[in-house]
């Protein structure tokens, strides 16, 4: 019989990202203990457009906003790269690449407290949703994604526009 989300077990992190225990995703939620994510941009084959997506309204975080990072909590007992590779192959359909790291950044707004553990891949290749995850998306231009980032009245999400600045102050 599969976990319901709310308990499925999660790592638990400490504030300097070394991994202290597991909780059921629930409590993390409820009591903002520190975690982690897997998080993966994913560029075109050609690096001059990223994906963007629509979360699902009934996501526990964010809800109904964009996000350019496919991924998601890291489960206990799973690395941060496990995490990258399993999210991608979910939410967006893409298998056979190996997400390559970038940086961590830490995204601390209460409840919300999380070691973002950010990657990369390069795809041309078909994106299949999750649909109870991702409702629509697109690709857009480095540009265009530059301007969102800059936005903090914008549609993306905290944590992937923070991630997002990062990105663009290293690589963009």
């Amino acid at each position: 019989m599969p976990v319901a989300p709310a308990e499925e077990l999660v790592a638990v992190y400490d504030s300097a990202g070394t991994v202290v225990g597991s909780a059921p995703r629930g409590e993390v939620r409820v009591h903002g203990y520190w975690h982690a994510a897997g998080v993966v941009l994913v560029r075109s084959g050609d690096g001059q457009r990223v994906y963007v997506h629509l979360r699902a309204p009934d996501k526990d975080v964010f809800p109904g906003a964009e996000d350019c990072w496919a991924g998601g909590v890291v489960a206990a007992g799973e690395t941060p790269a496990e995490c990258a590779r399993r999210e991608l192959a979910e939410e967006l359909g893409i298998h056979g690449v190996t997400p390559a790291p970038l940086f961590v950044h830490v995204f601390h707004e209460p409840p919300v407290r999380c070691h973002n553990f950010a990657f990369e891949v390069r795809w041309d290749g078909p994106i299949r949703h999750q649909p109870e995850e991702i409702v629509d998306g697109r690709w857009m231009p480095l540009a265009e994604l530059r301007s969102l980032a800059e936005d903090p009245e914008g549609p993306l999400v905290p944590d992937g526009r923070l991630g997002l600045q990062e990105w663009f102050r290293r690589f963009g």
